[in-house]
């Protein structure tokens, strides 16, 4: 699945897979391997505050991702290469990584711009335990809202999408 076109894949494995807000040829179901969803950062600005820091999701070594693979048409890349530089770019928490994703029915792999965790950027809150996590989902609300809605509509954007992840289950539960 080369994109001779000139199009490109964008990898989503959180809100970008609900809500990607970008105009896009077609979307589908991927993996990418090396790499775990994770509440991972503290989050000081869409859910928490430098106050009462959240956690948001990045993606953390090991493991795989299931998430999805949106292709943007070449006429179109500049401008949503820019929306998401500014959406998941606001405290450079993350860096920019081209990694190569399993399509989901299709032979080969694509290369795709995901969003990786940058792990020596301040706001990397790391491997927290389970009540930690809980705890700092429970009580966060930022710019984009409470924290806890975000891990709510996660879990239930996974399930629609027949993404079970056990580890955002099990934190969903803990937090109830």
């Amino acid at each position: 699945m080369s994109s001779e076109s000139g199009d490109r894949w964008v990898f989503g494995y959180g809100s970008l897979m609900w809500r990607p807000g970008f105009p896009f040829v077609e979307r589908r179901r991927a993996v990418l391997h090396g790499r775990r969803r994770a509440f991972c950062i503290y989050s000081v600005h869409h859910r928490g505050t430098y106050e009462r820091p959240g956690l948001v999701l990045g993606l953390a070594p090991g493991g795989s991702v299931r998430g999805a693979a949106y292709r943007v048409a070449a006429g179109e890349w500049e401008a949503v290469y820019a929306y998401l530089q500014d959406r998941e770019q606001p405290t450079e928490t993350y860096f920019e990584a081209w990694s190569d994703l399993k399509i989901d029915g299709e032979a080969g792999k694509v290369s795709s711009l995901v969003f990786l965790s940058d792990m020596k950027h301040s706001q990397w809150a790391g491997a927290l335990s389970l009540e930690q996590q809980a705890d700092l989902i429970a009580g966060a609300k930022g710019l984009s809202g409470r924290n806890i809605d975000y891990l709510s509509d996660l879990v239930g954007h996974l399930r629609e999408d027949g993404v079970r992840d056990h580890a955002m289950e099990t934190l969903s539960a803990a937090r109830a």
